[in-house]
């Protein structure tokens, strides 16, 4: 007896649903064998303890605790959704201590409610209290107790609770870029000056014009880039023919762009060159993210990367000023505490703040 065509149409059908359920299987089993891999290899990640501060109760990857994002509140803000995790990019320690100093102090939210990632830039020459050693230079924290001392810092002067950190010295940083295979980002004449300077100047070129100094997208190796993040203008009797305009406020905010350059060329890639690349990256990053932890955020990084970039700087225009200490450190004064406060946790937490 000849089948009907309705019973040949269900076999197809039942047979196509086979064929998607068999390459799901197999797109599953290829990302958990990635994470797998990732998982294993991250045992080379350079985990870090830090005792005594509030990023002991992080876990899960989220931020721990109930929501408070309550500016009346004595208690740090805090929002599950919202993973905070400091950035310190570290110079090289004097001779005798144990911590360089943190030039670059990014905090990097990974904001799941408002499906952004957000970066928010500290001075280095802020005027704050640092818990045990009363007021000095934000960055003072980190000479004197590494990221530990700095967090707490800052979480006592911001209010807003950190949960993770990752600390990235200038060598390790150096390499990262060149595994990347560079960076292409804009740039001004006077931005390339300063790199084609420095890299002459300290002897790691022969070249005086090594980047043809034109304004415009330019690709950088990791020492080009670190020079990108480490310019804040140039002027040294020395040298009188050499002035390149910039200062520190201009410094925090090309480490936001090279940054942000890095994770939106990440958009292009997949999962698979994702968990490649951090397999590489790993061993040059200091962290008190645990494997789980790291695994689960490269799950998800795919999603995170769609997130929207938004960027703030502290301190904001119109709330500083310039002042010196005793013997005459130039320093970054708050003018206003609470409303500086107040408009990081804005930032942060946006329409979630209450008691503003």
């Amino acid at each position: 007896m000849k089948k009907s065509s309705k019973v040949k149409g269900v076999k197809r059908a039942f047979g196509a649903k086979k064929i998607i359920a068999l390459v799901g299987c197999l797109a599953a089993a290829v990302v958990g064998v990635g994470l797998i891999y990732l998982y294993n290899v991250l045992s080379s990640v350079n985990y870090k303890y830090v005792e005594n501060t509030s990023t002991d109760n992080a876990s899960n990857v989220t931020s721990s605790g109930s929501m408070n994002t309550n500016l009346a509140s004595n208690e740090l803000l805090n929002d599950p959704q919202i993973l905070n995790i400091m950035l310190f990019g570290e110079d090289h320690p004097y001779s005798g201590d144990e911590h360089g100093r943190s030039d670059t102090m990014i905090m990097l939210s990974i904001d799941n409610r408002h499906k952004k990632l957000k970066m928010t830039s500290f001075l280095r020459d802020l005027y704050v209290v640092i818990p045990g050693h009363g007021q000095d230079k934000l960055n003072a924290a980190y000479t004197l107790g590494g990221p530990s001392l700095s967090i707490q810092t800052i979480e006592t002067n911001f209010g807003i609770k950190i949960d993770r950190y990752a600390v990235v010295d200038f060598n390790a940083f150096k390499d990262i870029i060149d595994i990347l295979g560079g960076v292409d980002i804009e740039l001004t004449s006077e931005e390339i000056a300063y790199i084609n300077w420095q890299s002459y100047l300290n002897g790691q070129t022969e070249e005086r014009h090594e980047l043809p100094e034109v304004a415009g997208v330019t690709h950088l190796n990791g020492r080009q880039a670190l020079w990108y993040a480490r310019d804040r203008g140039y002027e040294d009797e020395e040298h009188p023919e050499v002035v390149i305009p910039g200062n520190d406020f201009e410094r925090t905010s090309r480490q936001r762009k090279l940054l942000e350059t890095i994770l939106d060329e990440f958009r292009e890639a997949d999962l698979g060159q994702i968990v490649q690349i951090v397999s590489k990256i790993g061993p040059m990053i200091t962290t008190n993210l645990k494997k789980d932890e790291i695994t689960a955020l490269v799950a998800n990084s795919m999603t995170y990367l769609k997130y929207d970039f938004a960027e703030y700087r502290v301190p904001e225009d119109e709330l500083f000023e310039y002042g010196w200490t005793d013997d005459r450190q130039s320093i970054v004064v708050v003018t206003d505490w609470y409303q500086q406060r107040k408009n990081l946790a804005l930032f942060v937490f946006e329409s979630s703040v209450q008691g503003s």
